[in-house]
């Protein structure tokens, strides 16, 4: 228990919360629209940003959310409007955005010392400026969510039908588009580049072992989310690992679980 009288643990623990909430919510999205792999491709995308960010001496955690909601927004246009298959959208950004990064970490002069913890997580050197930047983006999320329910459940499961009914598809859309980016973007620093997209996914497929409804997956999803991360970010100060490994394995742990039950049951 002495671990909870250091504030970097503190910090880490909220920070579990908070993004254990808003990745699930968003992840139910994703899943719902059959976009799982846009989160890989727009973590990729990130990277450009990060080494970008370096180059230039800026925040790269700044430079990585421009690259991201470009990159989620590009997506959308060239399948919108030039009618590219989203799949196909998805592998240019995402090689695009992994070459550009290569090109300008290689570019910057020295060692870049971060670079590990975007790639593969460190919630432990999370900050107060990250908690915050966390806490209001949940917020803003659930916000919308709770505002605009109705019109987000009909565009991720049929926006012709939501067009026909005059319903605001593109505005919907475009701000869901920017609130996955923006999660993808904070939840890099949890679980790094390499394993984001198994917290946006594993949760909702554990979820839809039970439940079938939007609302319902989202809500079981956040606590399947929140009790396999507390219990990763646990596990990681005995057993003396990276958390974030453990958390995807606890997660990919309690699907094989669930789905045994079903199975049984």
């Amino acid at each position: 228990m002495d671990i909870f009288n250091y504030e970097f643990f503190r910090n880490a623990l909220m920070a579990v919360v908070l993004l254990s909430i808003a990745s699930a919510v968003i992840g139910t999205y994703i899943v719902s629209r059959r976009l799982v792999s846009i989160s890989g491709g727009v973590t990729h995308a990130c990277f450009g940003g990060l080494g970008l960010g370096y180059y230039l001496s800026i925040n790269p955690v700044v430079m990585a959310a421009v690259f991201a909601i470009a990159s989620s927004l590009g997506v959308q246009w060239m399948s919108a409007r030039h009618r590219v298959r989203e799949d196909s959208a998805i592998a240019v950004i995402w090689a695009i955005g992994m070459a550009i990064g290569t090109l300008f970490i290689f570019l910057t002069p020295g060692y870049v010392p971060e670079l590990n913890s975007f790639l593969f997580g460190n919630i432990l050197t999370v900050t107060r400026g990250d908690l915050w930047a966390f806490l209001i983006f949940t917020l803003v999320l659930i916000g919308f969510m709770a505002a605009m329910y109705r019109n987000i459940v009909i565009c991720a499961f049929d926006p012709d039908f939501a067009r026909v009914r005059r319903l605001p598809v593109t505005f919907v859309t475009t701000v869901m588009t920017v609130l996955v980016a923006v999660c993808i973007v904070l939840t890099i620093r949890l679980v790094g580049v390499m394993l984001l997209m198994s917290m946006l996914a594993l949760p909702q497929m554990t979820a839809e072992l039970f439940v079938k409804r939007f609302g319902s997956i989202m809500r079981l999803s956040i606590g399947i989310s929140l009790a396999c991360s507390l219990a990763g970010l646990l596990l990681a100060t005995v057993v003396n690992v990276p958390c974030s490994a453990l958390i995807v394995l606890t997660m990919a742990g309690a699907y094989l679980v669930s789905w045994a039950i079903r199975r049984i049951i």
